[in-house]
């Protein structure tokens, strides 16, 4: 018995897997400019307008950032299909409507009125967004791409987007609109739709992913670093200023905070170039991944917005560990 135990527990031992991330230790380094479209997974409440002097919420109230996602028990994900459900569903102007908040789902009935055949909600609604931001990695072995360092969220409500599908996409920067302290600018970009990069499978609190489905880039590997390896001083980030460009530009990272999920990095940019035409961290560079030493370290996420020549950083292995998981 004691020798039986004893090849029993050798055998689960061999099995028992390690844990190794799935993430290629070198990447594709991006900095393109991407379009961006990402359907919402539902109808998005971004306002209200009032119908006979009064707004139209209904009981419980419907709110700003509330997704919609059932006309009477009807499954919704288009304002094309929330029109044709009320149409084909409402009894006596009234319409039931199924939402979520916070994970949470409610329902509330709708008064609505109708003028000249037409049924007014008294709501301001999406069921899309669309806008640019940057390419910060491709990994070549699961061909996952990692972008922007931070989640999408609707500009009205400033909410994330819970997602039900996008794609990536080519643009071209046309101009940029420079930033100043207290007012940031945005680069400007010109789309191309029928371009299409990839699929977004997901957009969270780091950034979003999906698969890459184009061809892709000549381009050599760049070794990832660890958290560790990050350190005060030079490094540089690469973006589009115009056109297709990529350019490499000089920042100094001013500290590490390793603590934070998002907010890794701090720097300031010095890189003249870059601030006579942006005047600082503009729209659009999110994502903008970070090299220093010869490796990649994270990517650009946010400016801070009374000093525009600064900004921060995400660690690139929590972008490629958000990444690696679907």
């Amino acid at each position: 018995m004691k020798k039986l135990y004893y090849y029993i527990v050798i055998t689960l031992l061999l099995v028992l897997p390690t844990n190794v991330l799935a993430y290629s230790d070198k990447i594709i380094l991006g900095g393109e400019t991407l379009g961006i479209n990402v359907e919402s997974n539902g109808i998005l409440v971004i306002g209200f307008y009032k119908i006979d002097g009064k707004y139209n919420k209904g009981n419980p109230e419907l709110e700003v950032g509330d997704l919609i996602t059932k006309v009477n028990d009807k499954p919704i994900y288009k304002i094309e299909e929330l029109t044709k459900a009320i149409e084909d569903t409402i009894k006596d102007d009234k319409v039931n409507i199924s939402f979520m908040r916070d994970k949470k789902e409610y329902t509330t009935t709708l008064n609505l009125k109708n003028e000249d055949g037409i049924y007014k909600t008294g709501l301001y609604v999406k069921d899309s967004l669309t806008g640019i931001g940057t390419l910060t990695y491709i990994d070549p072995e699961t061909l996952y791409f990692g972008a922007l360092g931070h989640e999408i969220v609707e500009s009205n409500t400033n909410t994330k987007l819970e997602i039900k599908k996008g794609t990536i996409f080519k643009s071209t920067i046309t101009d940029i609109d420079k930033s100043e302290d207290g007012n940031p600018g945005s680069k400007n970009a010109k789309f191309f739709y029928k371009t299409k990069f990839g699929d977004i499978i997901k957009n969270t609190e780091s950034g979003i992913y999906g698969d890459f489905t184009s061809n892709l880039p000549d381009k050599d590997l760049i070794p990832v670093a660890n958290k560790d390896e990050v350190k005060i001083g030079p490094a540089y980030i690469y973006t589009v200023l115009n056109g297709e460009e990529i350019k490499e530009f000089k920042i100094d990272i001013t500290k590490i905070n390793a603590n934070s999920k998002t907010k890794n990095i701090y720097f300031e940019i010095n890189d003249e170039e870059l601030l006579d035409k942006t005047g600082g961290i503009v729209q659009g560079m999110s994502g903008s991944p970070i090299m220093q030493n010869g490796k990649i370290i994270g990517a650009i996420t946010h400016v801070i917005i009374d000093n525009v020549k600064t900004g921060y950083g995400i660690f690139i292995t929590t972008m490629l560990e958000e990444g690696e998981k679907r």
